[in-house]
């Protein structure tokens, strides 16, 4: 048997051996932001802009090769980092365009985690990075059934908020539109929308009528309202915003408001130019009888049997495809 000094002597140089891990890495110097961007890295950025705005899906894999080499190349290129992270979380959203896919496909939540934590260490300035990866946290909890998880990245939602409401009161809402219709969680998340609407208004939109007719003179290209609008990232980001909004007040069972939210993205001067617009008009038709099948579990939809904007084929292109 081995003296009771031995142990002890073995666990003072275990907690030692901790004690000076510990130090060593909370003193490795963090990555920081790069002085410039690579002419690589721009160049692949290109082909990932073409490729989101054309809604090429098919065309992800090309897009992440080039971005891949570029954030090799420089690996501390924050925006390099976020849109290879995009790209993965697009490729999950969007997976209802493949018709089997494969149970790996959820490794791109992961993957776009990672990146994402990257962008957001190297520019933890920029909002829209914290409030994707509160996104790709809650997924990849929920894949997991992985609770800290999940509670993690909702909080990081919340702070992302905090950052940027008029930006990631959608961003988190959205991503919590999966959420049950009688869950606390998915009612806060139709109360962000609202709140994005009165944000952008500058006053408090009626429940029952948001009519947004009264505040279209208010668009701007600049400032934090500026993503209330469409932009060159986000060509029609003002219909799909009203493309989601209204498929939440159907899940809620709310219908009637939800046709008039449907038609606020007809407001839009490029409206006649977007890809979904017969979408939205077969939204309105239909929003009575979508009450069930929004409020329904998420189950793989059959033919052309419509689903929620955040499980459809256009999660993210309704937004961003020119």
């Amino acid at each position: 048997m081995k003296p009771p000094i031995f142990f002890g002597a073995l666990i003072a140089a275990a907690l030692t051996l901790a004690g000076c891990s510990l130090v060593a890495i909370s003193a490795a110097p963090r990555k920081v932001e790069g002085a410039a961007r690579s002419s690589q890295a721009q160049a692949a950025d290109e082909v990932f802009w073409q490729t989101l705005h054309s809604g090429d899906y098919d065309g992800i894999p090309h897009a992440q090769k080039l971005l891949m080499s570029a954030y090799l190349a420089d690996p501390n290129d924050s925006k390099t980092a976020a849109h290879i992270g995009f790209l993965h979380v697009w490729r999950l959203s969007e997976r209802a365009r493949i018709a089997e896919p494969s149970p790996t496909i959820v490794d791109h939540a992961a993957l776009g985690r990672r990146f994402l934590e990257e962008a957001v260490a190297l520019d933890p300035a920029d909002a829209r990075y914290l409030g994707f990866l509160g996104t790709a946290l809650l997924s990849e909890g929920a894949i997991h059934k992985d609770k800290k998880l999940t509670r993690r990245g909702y909080y990081m939602l919340r702070a992302s908020i905090e950052a940027w409401p008029e930006f990631n009161l959608f961003t988190a809402g959205y991503v919590l539109s999966a959420q049950p219709k009688t869950s606390e969680r998915f009612k806060e998340a139709l109360e962000w929308q609202w709140t994005t609407l009165d944000r952008c208004a500058g006053s408090r939109i009626d429940r029952k009528a948001p009519d947004f007719e009264p505040y279209m003179a208010l668009a701007t290209d600049s400032g934090p309202r500026r993503v209330c609008w469409n932009s060159w990232i986000a060509p029609h980001n003002f219909e799909g915003f009203f493309l989601n909004f209204g498929d939440m007040l159907v899940k809620a069972g709310d219908w009637r408001t939800a046709k008039v939210a449907y038609a606020n993205a007809k407001l839009s001067a490029s409206y006649s130019e977007w890809k979904l617009a017969p979408v939205l008009e077969a939204r309105i038709q239909s929003a009575q009888s979508n009450v069930e099948r929004f409020a329904a579990p998420a189950v793989k939809k059959s033919g052309n049997e419509p689903a929620m904007m955040l499980q459809s084929k256009f999660a993210c292109v309704a937004c961003h495809q020119k």
